[in-house]
């Protein structure tokens, strides 16, 4: 009876688990949202979170040089002599009043600065959010094209499988030949499942990169594939078969345009900026001091009220004790180091252009190798082969070699066009400008 009972529970529990996963795929169904790259890139222009918090950056530093212009608070001074003390003495009520010399103005430079360094940081966040969500966007289109190309290969697969039944049943082939294909099929059941997950994952990083709050909503790409040859503006990029200018063309016209460099150079001018900040600090400030001042009856000396006013001047924070000498040296060197940090940046950005610009030659070359040469003479092979199968003149090893060997040719032709199309994010993001294209040529 308790085993009776067990087993009860358990296909309950199973039959809970099977109503509750069919209920989530299909609530997960429900909130998929397909967008285009240019969708995505204008949703997280106004949503992403990175970017809202970045931007409050703008607003702190656009505040910062109210803040820097400001003035000194007066004190209100109360001065009253009891007892007899007070005979002959009168008792004060005024203000004080500290006036900075030379600082407000150095202050405020330096406040400006910083806003448009701020600014340029924005701008960098902004580009480098961009750049991110076409690269994710990209990574999740190409495994889809990855899904869909081994799910062509399984139907092929499955055709091939009744094929060679149908042969074994005329006897015009051995078991051995359903075996192999069997084996195939079961293969490539595999790499689906694990391009399944990666589906999966690349979409979590898609959504990851826009960073939006978007409760139960997941985005998802609009292409169920990478674009072929002639629509590749649909991922923002160029035809391969576009002229690519040389380095020395590109390298003098963007290096100066970077955002990091302009940030680097932003950092010299601050540092410059801070520097009269700090050195303004030894310029004494003056003290005015003013008010009313009277003598009740009981405490003058002829028994009659006075009244009247004073007032008085102090040179304060003089730089006798201490000159800022140390802030002054700090002030220098941190102008140096920025000069030396702009150059580094300036020789990385070199660099890295380089490399980017390289490494993007070489996936054009190899696209429009697979484009011009391999895919059209590989399939017309498989397509001979399949025929010569299926009359009975070549064995099903032959058969499943170059169907592999097909197969092989095609997803390494959609990793060429991945990989055309990631060199490319990477070379945009070198140049630091998304409009950038190439001119057409016949290749």
């Amino acid at each position: 009876m308790v085993r009776i009972v067990k087993r009860n529970m358990k296909k309950l529990l199973v039959i809970i688990s099977i109503i509750i996963t069919a209920n989530l795929q299909c609530s997960g169904a429900e909130s998929l949202q397909k967008i285009s790259l240019t969708e995505a890139l204008r949703l997280a222009q106004t949503s992403n979170l990175d970017l809202q918090a970045e931007r409050l950056d703008k607003e702190i530093a656009q505040n910062d040089i109210k803040i820097s212009n400001r003035l000194k608070n007066p004190d209100i001074d109360l001065f009253y002599n009891m007892g007899s003390a007070g005979k002959g003495n009168p008792q004060q009520i005024g203000a004080t009043q500290m006036i900075e010399l030379g600082k407000r103005g150095g202050r405020k430079q330096l406040a400006k600065s910083n806003f448009k360094l701020t600014e340029e940081k924005v701008k960098y966040t902004e580009f480098n959010v961009r750049m991110g969500i076409r690269k994710a966007y990209l990574e999740l289109v190409s495994t889809k094209s990855i899904l869909s190309e081994l799910e062509d290969q399984k139907d092929l697969l499955e055709k091939l499988v009744k094929t060679a039944e149908e042969l074994v049943k005329k006897g015009a082939v051995q078991e051995i030949d359903l075996l192999q294909a069997e084996i195939a099929l079961n293969q490539i059941e595999t790499q689906i499942n694990t391009a399944k997950a990666n589906l999966k994952r690349e979409q979590y990083e898609f959504n990851k990169a826009l960073n939006i709050n978007t409760g139960e909503i997941i985005y998802d790409t609009e292409e169920t594939e990478l674009p072929p040859e002639g629509e590749f503006i649909k991922l923002l990029t160029p035809d391969p078969k576009s002229k690519l200018p040389e380095f020395e063309e590109i390298s003098e016209k963007i290096i100066e345009k970077r955002y990091d460099v302009k940030v680097a150079k932003n950092q010299i001018e601050l540092a410059t900026k801070n520097l009269t900040v700090v050195a303004n600090q030894r310029i004494p400030d003056i003290e005015i001091t003013g008010g009313y001042g009277y003598q009740t009856k009981s405490f003058s000396e002829d028994g009659v009220y006075k009244s009247g006013a004073y007032a008085g001047a102090s040179l304060v924070n003089i730089p006798l004790l201490y000159s800022y000498k140390p802030e002054i040296k700090t002030a220098k060197i941190q102008i140096e180091q920025a000069k030396i940090k702009y150059d580094s940046t300036k020789n990385k950005a070199q660099n890295d252009l380089k490399g980017a610009y390289g490494k993007f030659r070489i996936s054009k070359e190899n696209l429009n190798y697979y484009n011009n040469k391999l895919l059209n003479k590989s399939k017309e092979i498989m397509q001979a082969t399949q025929k010569s199968y299926a009359e009975g003149k070549s064995d099903l090893t032959s058969l499943i070699v170059m169907e592999q060997s097909y197969r092989s040719i095609y997803l390494g032709y959609i990793y060429a066009l991945t990989e055309y199309y990631s060199c490319w994010i990477d070379f945009v993001k070198e140049v630091n400008d998304e409009s950038v294209g190439f001119e057409t040529e016949n290749i």
